[in-house]
């Protein structure tokens, strides 16, 4: 049984433009073999071909092809040429006459023939099948396993591919990643008929590759959720960071009707940290992506829905009912909203950093490329936990970790107890008073310029990573004209509206807003995105419970 259970998918072929030998190979091979492996027939060297790469892309493997030697338009020998550039571990049989046994030697030359079988091959028991067993055994003990996952094939320094694999990897996407100048990226790209000009080529589980493929296209396709089941909520949470996710499992768990809705990843900036020892009730740290992984299977568990690379981009107010539009025109209503949005990590200014991003310049990343970095030099820029964080990460694989911050120290914005893991990690530095003035490279980054602010020396180094976490900007701009925010777009809640003893401008309840409560009445905030929050996981997650709460004494006195 356990041998049949691994070998469910894998794929014994036979080739033979003859119909009736065609069916009788099959035949005699299901006959001894069909309780374990597929059996596939073809009848031209072409259309195994199609199959072959169908194959390939859906991950199945292919253990052994019999092939007839005597086939119009493509003889036996030129056809095994051809599928051992898309299955290579296969092993492979020529079914020939007696007159053809010696092109049946030569081939074993020219395409590493491991049998060739004499027709006919009648009693099987005597002729076939002990052939076929010992190239099964020979199969299985090369362990040419197929790989029932998402199959991605890219170039190391291309920023799509970039994108792709930070996206299945922040939303628990189990991938592989095959490189398109290594063999088996070429194998693909060609079973998929691409040419290698556009990557990333995404190949689902079940073989259907998407081409250079769009945030939601691909999140439909790896079984993340991105429609709404419904058209009316109880409340929608706008943002799946530690505050998002808060609200949600409180929203759900509560009885509300719940849905989250994220532009990328759940998980935020919290979901990129390596590690985070702060947070309450982990005494020896969790990263980022387990704590999301749990706290997004939390609300799920609860009834929550959550919806994946949906972009809102408008929110409008219709009576009772709170109106949130998605960017392509399809639009979700509920009772209350909560604004979670968090905030991005600002841009560098620096020349090049742009045309290299992705490239060797990454804005968070360091989970999906501190590997590629084993034995390099990497350069980290930020001052805060997030950085101190990714520094401690990236010190396991790079040689060295540069932290490159602007102002004179380290304490102003990082916790004491990070701040004392740097100064003992052997392979790290701090350059305070150090900016990054320029990025260099052909297609991936190859020097920085780096600026000592205080006595304005320029330097040259050389460089192949460069991570950036460096200030917060707010992701709001879509709620222009609805909802208030300060000057630099973050939500302005609860006090802050009132600060000079009046409510904000067309506020008509009778009441002040509620502490977390936007000038939207029944659109409330939490998080980074709300002015003057503490920038911490524990006070965001908080803020998610407390806003639901909020959100209940509302609904009770609308």
């Amino acid at each position: 049984m356990a041998q049949a259970a691994d070998t469910a998918r894998t794929v014994i072929m036979t080739v033979d433009d003859d119909p009736g030998v065609s069916r009788a190979v099959a035949r005699d091979l299901r006959r001894r073999y069909g309780a374990s492996y597929r059996i596939v027939r073809a009848e031209s060297g072409e259309s195994a071909l199609d199959a072959l790469r169908e194959l390939k892309l859906r991950g199945d493997a292919v253990a052994v092809i019999l092939a007839d030697y005597r086939m119009p338009r493509m003889n036996g020998i030129e056809f095994l040429e051809q599928a051992m550039d898309i299955h290579p571990g296969a092993r492979r049989v020529l079914l020939t006459a007696y007159a053809d046994t010696d092109a049946a030697i030569d081939a074993i030359n020219v395409v590493d023939l491991d049998h060739y079988l004499l027709k006919p091959w009648d009693p099987p028991e005597e002729k076939l099948y002990p052939v076929v067993d010992d190239l099964l055994d020979a199969w299985r003990s090369s362990d040419h396993r197929p790989v029932p996952s998402t199959k991605v094939v890219g170039h190391r320094w291309s920023a799509r591919s970039s994108d792709v694999r930070e996206f299945l990897a922040r939303n628990q996407v189990p991938y592989r990643w095959y490189s398109s100048e290594e063999p088996e990226g070429r194998r693909l790209l060609a079973a998929a008929g691409e040419d290698g000009t556009r990557l990333p080529v995404v190949i689902t589980p079940d073989g259907t590759p998407l081409v250079e493929p769009e945030a939601v296209d691909l999140a439909a396709r790896v079984g993340l959720e991105t429609t709404p089941t419904a058209d009316f909520y109880d409340l929608v949470v706008i943002g799946g960071g530690p505050a998002g996710l808060g609200a949600a499992v409180y929203g759900a768990s509560e009885g509300l009707r719940t849905v989250l809705v994220e532009r990328s990843a759940t998980g935020g900036q919290a979901g990129q940290s390596s590690r985070i020892e702060n947070y309450l009730g982990f005494p020896d740290g969790v990263s980022g992506a387990q704590l999301t992984e749990r706290a997004r299977r939390q609300a799920a568990k609860f009834g929550a829905e959550i919806l994946t690379a949906r972009e809102v981009t408008g929110l409008e107010v219709n009576g009772s009912a709170r109106i949130v539009r998605f960017s392509d025109g399809s639009a979700v209503a509920a009772h209350s909203v909560i604004l979670a949005t968090g905030v991005s990590y600002r841009q560098l200014a620096a020349p090049g950093c742009d045309e290299l991003n992705g490239c060797g310049v990454f804005y968070g990343s360091a989970l999906t490329e501190a590997a590629a970095c084993q034995g390099h030099n990497v350069y980290v820029v930020g001052g805060a936990n997030s950085a101190g964080q990714a520094a401690m990460y990236l010190a396991r694989f790079a040689k060295s970790v540069t932290l490159l911050v602007r102002g004179p120290d380290l304490s102003a914005s990082m916790s004491h107890y990070l701040i004392r893991q740097i100064e003992q990690a052997p392979n790290i530095s701090v350059r305070c008073g150090t900016v990054v003035e320029g990025a260099h490279g052909d297609g991936r980054l190859r020097q920085l310029t780096l600026r000592d602010t205080a006595g304005g020396r320029s330097e040259l180094v050389d460089a192949q990573w460069l991570f950036v976490f460096i200030g917060a900007a707010p992701l709001t701009g879509w709620l222009d004209g609805t909802v208030l925010r300060d000057e630099r777009g973050f939500i302005l809640a609860g006090p802050d509206l009132t600060a000079d003893g009046r409510p904000p401008a067309g506020w008509e309840l009778d009441r002040p807003p509620y502490h977390l409560e936007t000038n939207v009445p029944g659109v409330f905030v939490a998080g980074d995105a709300r002015a003057e929050s503490a920038k911490r996981v524990a006070s965001a997650v908080g803020e998610g419970a407390m806003a639901v709460m909020l959100v209940h004494r509302y609904l009770e006195q609308s």
